[in-house]
Formats: C-alpha cells, sequence, structure tokens
C-alpha cells in the first residue's frame, strides 16, 4: 500500500464522515424541526420528513454511480454532490420565512437527498478503487459512516435542545466542508490504480496506460448499468444491506421517538442523540478491525452470525424493561453492526468487476435505501398501530430472517476458502 493510497483513504474516508455528521445532526431533533417546518406534532410528520430525502436516494443512487463510471472520475460529481446538498439545507432552513409550509419543506428535502447521495456513494466507490483489501477499505467506510452518525446524533440533539434549526445551519456548514475537501482528491490516480492491481497501470505523465479519461476500457452509461446488473450473486448483500438499513431507519426514526416519549423514557433530544450514539460509537470504532478480519477469515462468519446477532440485539432494545439496560442493548447493537457491514460492502466489491463499482455501489446504496424507506415507513406504521414492543420485534425478526434465508447463498458467493471453509479470504474482483 503506497503513501497515496493511505492520503486518498483518508480524505475519502473523512469526506464520508462529513456526508454523515450532515445527514445525522438532523435526527435528535425531528420531532421540533417539523413542527417548526409547519406540520402537526407527532411521529408521522417525522416519517414523511425522513421519506422524502431518502426516496430521492432510492431514485438517484445509481444514476450517479453509472454517470461517474462512464466519466471515469469521481471527485468532481462528489464536489457538485455535496455543495448541492449544502445549499438545500439552507434553502430547508429559510421555509418558513417565506410561509411556504411543510409540503414545500419535502420538496426541498427531495431535491437535498438526489443532491447528498451523490456526495456519498461516489466517496464510497472511490474507496472501494483503493487498493489495500476490500475489507480494509470498507472498514474505513464504515468506521466513517458509524463515526459520523455517532458525532452528528450527538452534536445534533444539544443543538436542537438550544434551537430547532441549529442542526440544520450545522449540516450545510459541514457539507460544504466535505465538497471542499473532495475536490483535492486526485481520482484519476485511483482510476490507474484500480485498473491495474499491481500499482504499475500509470503512465510517467500520470495517465493510466489504457485510457485516463475515460476508465479502462471507456465503456457508455448503458454499458456500465447492463454490468452492475448482470454480476453474479450481486443480490445477496444487496437484500443485507436492505434489512440492515432498514433497521438502521427504523432507529433513525422510531428509536429517536422511543427514547423521547413521556411513556417510555422520556429523555431530552439531547440525551436521545447520546444514547444513539452508545450504537454508532462502537460501530465506527470496530468497522476497521473487523473489515480487516473478513479479509482474513472470509465474509461468511461475520455476515451471517453478525445478522443473527444484531437481530436478537435489536429486540432486546424494544423490551428492556429500564433505560440502562436499553442503553446497553444499543452497545451490543453498535458491535453486530460492526461486525457485519464491511464484510457486506466488501462482498460488492469483490463480485463487481471495476469498471462497474460505481454502478454496484449505487445498486448497494439504492438498496439500503430502499431499507432505510421501509425502515421509517414499518417502524413508523407498526410504533402508531400496535406501539413499540411490537414494532421491535418486527424489525428484530425481519434481521433474523434475511440470515437465515440467505446463509447458504453466502457461503456460496463468498471468495476464497475462509475459515474453516467458510468462503472469504482477500477478496478482489472476479475479474481481477
Amino acid at each position: 500500500m503506497t503513501e497515496d493510497d493511505r492520503g486518498d483513504r483518508r480524505r475519502l474516508g473523512a469526506v464520508v464522515l462529513a456526508v454523515l455528521i450532515s445527514q445525522v445532526l438532523l435526527y435528535p431533533g425531528v420531532p421540533a424541526l417539523v413542527v417548526a417546518l409547519g406540520a402537526p406534532a407527532g411521529i408521522d410528520a417525522g416519517m414523511w420528513f425522513l421519506v422524502a430525502e431518502f426516496g430521492a436516494f432510492v431514485t438517484f443512487a445509481v444514476v450517479w454511480g453509472a454517470a461517474s463510471d462512464a466519466l471515469g472520475r469521481r471527485a468532481p460529481l462528489i464536489v457538485v454532490g455535496a455543495l448541492g446538498g449544502a445549499a438545500s439545507y439552507v434553502v430547508l432552513a429559510a421555509v418558513p420565512e417565506f410561509g411556504f409550509g411543510f409540503r414545500a419543506a419535502l420538496a426541498v428535502r427531495v431535491v437535498g437527498g438526489a443532491l447528498t447521495i451523490g456526495a456519498f456513494s461516489l466517496a464510497v466507490t472511490a474507496l472501494m478503487d483503493l487498493r489495500g483489501g476490500n475489507g480494509r477499505n470498507m472498514g474505513t467506510a464504515g468506521v466513517a459512516i458509524g463515526l459520523g452518525a455517532a458525532v452528528g446524533s450527538v452534536v445534533g440533539g444539544a443543538l436542537a435542545d438550544l434551537s430547532a434549526f441549529f442542526p440544520v445551519y450545522a449540516g450545510a456548514a459541514v457539507l460544504a466542508g466535505a465538497g471542499a475537501l473532495a475536490a483535492t482528491v486526485d481520482d484519476r490516480a485511483i482510476a490507474d490504480r484500480a485498473a491495474a492491481p499491481d500499482g504499475s497501470g500509470s503512465d510517467g505523465d500520470g495517465s493510466s496506460s489504457e485510457d485516463s479519461e475515460g476508465g479502462s476500457d471507456d465503456v457508455g452509461f448503458r454499458d456500465v448499468l447492463a454490468r452492475a446488473r448482470t454480476t453474479r450473486g450481486l443480490l445477496v448483500p444487496l437484500a443485507f444491506g436492505f434489512v440492515d438499513r432498514l433497521t438502521a431507519g427504523f432507529f433513525a426514526l422510531v428509536g429517536v421517538y422511543y427514547f423521547q416519549d413521556p411513556a417510555t423514557f422520556g429523555l431530552s433530544a439531547g440525551a436521545a442523540g447520546a444514547t444513539l450514539a452508545l450504537f454508532f460509537v462502537p460501530f465506527a470504532v470496530l468497522q476497521a478491525p473487523f473489515g480487516s478480519l473478513s479479509d482474513r477469515i472470509g465474509r461468511f462468519l461475520p455476515v451471517v452470525i453478525g445478522s443473527i446477532a444484531y437481530g436478537i440485539v435489536t429486540i432486546g432494545v424494544g423490551v428492556a424493561p429500564v433505560y440502562p439496560l436499553a442503553a446497553a442493548f444499543m452497545v451490543l447493537v453498535g458491535v453486530c453492526g460492526a461486525l457485519m457491514a464491511p464484510a457486506t460492502m466488501a462482498l460488492v466489491t469483490d463480485l463487481a468487476e471495476p469498471e462497474a463499482r460505481g454502478a454496484a455501489m449505487g445498486l448497494f446504496n439504492v438498496f439500503g435505501s430502499l431499507g432505510f424507506l421501509a425502515g421509517f415507513l414499518i417502524g413508523g406504521t407498526a410504533t402508531d398501530q400496535f406501539g413499540y414492543t411490537s414494532a421491535f420485534l418486527a424489525v428484530g425478526g425481519l434481521e433474523l430472517g434475511i440470515a437465515l434465508a440467505l446463509f447458504p447463498a453466502v457461503k456460496s458467493i463468498a471468495p476464497g476458502g475462509g475459515l474453516l471453509g467458510l468462503g472469504g479470504g482477500a477478496g478482489g474482483s472476479p475479474s481481477e
């Protein structure tokens, strides 16, 4: 691994970190923010506030990924997405000033989501392009995601206790910073290294020996999409990504209301944000070592065993009779999530051809965003109709179900022998 790889990994990880901070800053204060934007109080308005953004994530994730594959560049599009997302936050804060109401706020959320997903998905894809082991690279992404969520939840909760719009202004500033940082990444070098696994794929002038402008074989937008969609076994990590993000979306919405509800624990927005951080901190800290572990022992055990444990401890949060026990389960949720998340993303890298990785990761983020949407809708509806306990049982049960149903498929597609012959090893693209 060269010094350039390390520098690019740090910068791209910081971009992912910043995007997640900006997004999660809003979550602890959603109950008050939607009211300030003109919506009635209650979980229903909070659900649609989050659904609007993730609906745009679903629609535009693959578009950004395939566009970057066809262009042969990631960084300029990351800059556009981050700066556009920052502008959307500024507009969101101005909605009440112009008297436009909650529907206008939802429209702004859609536009902001369409832009922000480009910055997030392409920063993760650029990490996929680096050498050093797919598990390590996706572990870096996972650390950034978890740490960003942890920082965003704590800081966002504290800011929300001061003003409903302080997290929105902070999110705009952080996204603008992400755009500025992304502009320092030379992703032409990243593309060259991806095209040449031994690191010798660039000429003396820094351009690829095959095609410095268009990637390794100048494929078009439609060709990129076709290659990603026909990748053997890709639906398996997509399915796990869907259910994993469903659970995360559930916690982002229902968890916030659950911990603040006077009928349960009655926490403030700041305390609820700190409770979410009990999940996000171990989720962040452990992803890099667990990602590297999956390079050594294989993807099977982290993905399947991690998912089973994740489902069990998620249910534990919802049935805990006292706050300290619920808080302990939140820590375990983070540990289990850190075990499975980088291995699941690494499976995408293992399976996809280098020239279609942007579209493949875009598909992964589409399924993940659909999972978030399902988490919001299922969690919000189930909570409204049946209460918190039933909602936690339903979501934890889905996580258990997907792990048990798909463990043979994970074993069959995971590259290498891995521990006990259960698949894995230092995965690479099938074409490498």
